[in-house]
């Protein structure tokens, strides 16, 4: 039986609303991009692990950004080469800041508003799908996460274009077991991206998840 996590403002529409008002501002004041939220450096090593599989196309493969915030994943991946690059976030005002640091950088990244707890049919199919803390945000939610989890990951198997496309989820709420399990029905790991860890009571622990799933 999987464990829920405590509901909380990380999981409301609300409270990024107002962070990504706040960071519309300071970025049109003093061209701060903003926060990325947890560890900045997993984000990099994920791009550095697709950067390196060479049997993905950067000109031809489809990357979709879940929960982009200010799509600083996406503007990683542009400068590395890729091309077909979408980003997505029930946040208006997160996309409007991607969108604008995208812009102001000259590149072209399509940015679109989308509840992913919700079928996004029109969004297409991806070779590359990736999360960096919206499943997080999804379990915080403080209303029936886990049916909202499970809404969220019928998706996300739907957009993902084969069974060879790539799932890349980041996560600092739970485990790579508890990853994989909860994933099972859908989706079979496919690489563990590997993330600094730590000891502590003759265990080792790692404080970020990064895990590479396709679907069955």
């Amino acid at each position: 039986m999987e464990n829920e996590l405590n509901g909380s403002e990380l999981g409301t529409k609300e409270y990024w609303e107002s962070s990504y008002t706040r960071e519309i501002g300071n970025y049109k004041s003093h061209g701060d991009v903003g926060e990325i939220w947890f560890d900045e450096d997993s984000q990099q090593r994920v791009i550095d692990w697709l950067v390196k599989q060479q049997d993905i196309d950067k000109q031809a493969a489809r990357v979709l950004d879940l929960g982009c915030g200010n799509g600083m994943f996406l503007v990683g991946l542009a400068n590395e080469g890729y091309t077909q690059l979408t980003g997505v976030d029930y946040s208006p005002k997160a996309v409007e800041l991607a969108q604008n640091i995208a812009r102001d950088n000259s590149l072209d990244i399509s940015y679109k508003v989308a509840d992913l707890t919700q079928p996004q049919d029109a969004l297409g199919a991806f070779d590359v799908v990736h999360d960096k803390g919206t499943y997080d945000a999804v379990s915080l939610c403080p209303e029936n996460p886990k049916e909202k989890r499970a809404l969220y990951l019928a998706t996300v198997e739907k957009l993902l274009r084969t069974s060879d496309s790539l799932f890349a989820i980041t996560s600092c709420n739970w485990t790579e077991e508890e990853l994989v399990l909860s994933f099972g029905e859908k989706f079979v790991k496919h690489h563990t991206i590997p993330t600094p860890t730590f000891k502590f009571g003759g265990k080792v622990g790692s404080v970020v998840t990064s895990v590479v799933f396709k679907k069955r």
